[in-house]
């Protein structure tokens, strides 16, 4: 009896307990924050490689890059209309802001690209003039690739690459086809300024012209390289950077090049008669 009073009367210093409630373990609390902490690591864990897992559209194309070479094989080979769809996704990606019309008035249809699958060889500097030759109307009769009109600044082929350094590179690369009557013209370098390439264009007869698609764009808009005899516009395609990127895998370079590609003057051109027809050939 007396200890059962003790008992509910308590112990000096010591806290009553209720019969009701089960006895507090020692450290339960400092367990279960060392279980939650557990259970929220290994989820991080999971989601962490979940996340992992799961590869974006450019890791997936890896293995078509050739870092020694700095060339992206996927574009070889797609043909005209997988070339139309993969700009397009590109556009609407980097240009996520456009209408639905505003997008359609940036469309390259499927009729404007040439169809260069056949190509078996390298897209690589090396092999540039001789897939031009392949693919010009040099073979049909038509003009020749080392031939300019008389009027000054009037290519019948535009070469847009991404950077000015490159589009040094690819002028080299076609020199083969300049002669004392026409010029392979580079049209941009960070050390030339809009208004030498303005000048380089009026006093020159071009028929090979490589730039930038703003340089090229400023340059059609200053009024100084026609368009009239136009042919090709050859893209820069494969070619990649020390970062795995082309022309069309960046925001700065896509969104000019196909405003660039979407002119109005070209459109209007884009699988129109021979004559007139301008093609866009993804190198």
């Amino acid at each position: 009896m007396s200890d059962s009073k003790t008992f509910q009367g308590g112990v000096p210093g010591v806290k009553a307990i209720s019969p009701s409630q089960p006895p507090v373990q020692p450290h339960s609390k400092k367990r279960k924050r060392d279980a939650e902490s557990s259970n929220t690591e290994g989820q991080r864990k999971f989601k962490k490689k979940k996340f992992k897992k799961a590869k974006k559209p450019e890791d997936i194309q890896d293995d078509a890059l050739d870092m020694t070479a700095r060339v992206n094989h996927a574009i070889a080979h797609m043909d005209s209309r997988l070339l139309a769809d993969h700009v397009a996704q590109r556009t609407k990606r980097f240009e996520s802001d456009l209408s639905l019309v505003e997008l359609e008035d940036r469309y390259i249809p499927e009729k404007a690209i040439l169809d260069t699958t056949t190509w078996e060889k390298p897209r690589d500097l090396a092999s540039l003039p001789e897939f031009l030759s392949q693919f010009s109307e040099q073979n049909k009769g038509g003009q020749k690739l080392s031939a300019a009109l008389k009027k000054n600044g009037s290519p019948h082929t535009i070469v847009v690459t991404g950077a000015g350094r490159r589009a040094a590179d690819l002028t080299r690369a076609l020199r083969k086809f300049q002669t004392k009557d026409t010029m392979v013209a580079k049209l941009f370098a960070k050390h030339i300024k809009l208004t030498e390439a303005v000048e380089t264009v009026k006093r020159n007869r071009i028929g090979i012209g490589i730039g930038t698609p703003q340089r090229l764009t400023d340059l059609l808009d200053d009024g100084v390289l026609s368009t009239a005899h136009l042919k090709r516009i050859v893209i820069d395609a494969s070619h990649i950077d020390i970062k795995k990127r082309g022309i069309l895998d960046m925001k700065e370079t896509e969104v000019p090049l196909v405003q660039l590609l979407a002119r109005e003057e070209f459109k209007k051109r884009y699988g129109g008669s021979s004559d007139e027809k301008i093609e866009l050939l993804f190198y």
